[in-house]
């Protein structure tokens, strides 16, 4: 939960930010804590689901938390839309004490525990309560303390409150984009937006995840410029796309050498967060700057 009390000055959370402190004793202080970021539909809850069982097959114990109201962040995991800890409390009318751990967490692929904030209705709210709702729930379950990894899988809207969130609890913000114009826009906003998170709380940009790209000459091109840097690169495949349709993991597909490249790719990324990354330093650009450097001459 947010603590009213003790409102952020705006200007050092960024420029006209009305967000407030969190509430400290909601902290998650006992994992390695992951927020993944990017447009939207640029592939978010596919890596986040497979870096999760890449996770788990390095023996660690993982949960991944879905922060979107459409609630699909980790279908291929369960193999089913589960219920929202937004629905379940509205079972209880929203007493949380009534609530059980298996009402709203749920064990998917490889153990990998799952859950799914949900949302409020379209207009009605704001996602980054149900976040902090969410986490709530968690610790009084103390189903943090037996946790090694968390990842949060954020929905794509940089100026929502459940797009902030949950900068709030992570330790490195990641940034999935792909080597086009629109994926690297939305990553220099989302840059400046950890970048304000970072004055007041302990997150840091962990680096671009490449996704759904045959080559990245204009991500590197931004990195150059910006001092942005990428952590791991997947391709365009088929495969990948093909494992959404099936309800299923990248680590659960027939073998081929494509798709066992991908999978090296997931525990070689898991296997550098878990040893730790250093935070990186990178400077957005202004809009016109992004508009100006991408593309060819």
């Amino acid at each position: 939960m947010l603590d009213i009390r003790d409102p952020i000055n705006p200007n050092e959370d960024g420029e006209g930010s009305v967000q407030v402190r969190m509430d400290p004793t909601m902290e998650i202080d006992t994992a390695k804590v992951f927020a993944v970021y990017g447009k939207g539909g640029i592939g978010k809850s596919t890596t986040s689901s497979n870096l999760s069982v890449a996770f788990s097959k390095l023996g660690k114990r993982v949960l991944q938390i879905g922060c979107d109201p459409k609630h699909d962040s980790t279908f291929t995991l369960t193999k089913q839309l589960v219920p929202t800890v937004i629905d379940v409390l509205e079972t209880v009318d929203f007493h949380a004490e009534e609530l059980r751990v298996d009402d709203f967490v749920y064990e998917g692929y490889n153990g990998v525990m799952c859950v799914e904030a949900g949302g409020p209705p379209a207009g009605t709210g704001c996602g980054g309560y149900v976040v902090g709702q969410t986490v709530k729930l968690l610790k009084e379950h103390h189903l943090l303390e037996d946790t090694d990894v968390v990842i949060f899988d954020v929905l794509g809207d940089v100026v929502c409150g459940g797009f902030a969130a949950p900068l709030q609890h992570a330790d490195r913000a990641l940034i999935v984009t792909a080597n086009d114009f629109d994926s690297i826009f939305a990553m220099n906003r989302i840059i400046a937006a950890i970048k304000a998170k970072s004055k007041n709380y302990d997150v840091r940009l962990g680096g671009a995840i490449v996704n759904r790209s045959a080559g990245r000459d204009q991500i590197d091109k931004f990195n150059e410029q910006t001092g942005m840097a990428s952590l791991a690169h997947f391709p365009d495949l088929n495969i990948i796309r093909e494992s959404r349709l099936k309800k299923s993991t990248l680590f659960e597909m027939d073998s081929s050498p494509e798709l066992d490249a991908v999978q090296e790719e997931y525990l070689r990324l898991a296997a550098n967060l878990w040893a730790g990354t250093d935070p990186v330093e990178a400077t957005p650009l202004k809009d016109r700057e992004i508009f100006d450097l991408l593309g060819f001459d």
